[in-house]
């Protein structure tokens, strides 16, 4: 499975990010459910990721999410 690169804004400056569909598909469906568009989300998780690179922070951010909903659902 190859990354796909997409292109996008953020604070006025332009830059592209690669990820595998199956990346993309989680964060469409996170954006979705925040009511955030894809480039104010991928700007959001810019604004939080330190050194690391851009693709990478995106990685992280969906992995932790996913652990933090899994973990809320065995604490049920």
């Amino acid at each position: 499975m190859r990354p796909e690169k997409r292109s996008f804004s953020i604070q006025g400056h332009r830059t592209s990010i690669s990820l595998e569909t199956a990346f993309w598909s989680a964060l469409k469906a996170a954006a979705a459910e925040d009511g955030l568009t894809l480039a104010g989300l991928i700007s959001a998780i810019d604004k939080e990721r330190g050194s690391a690179g851009l693709s990478s922070a995106v990685r992280v951010w969906i992995l932790k999410r996913l652990e933090s909903r899994a973990a809320e659902k065995l604490a049920e």
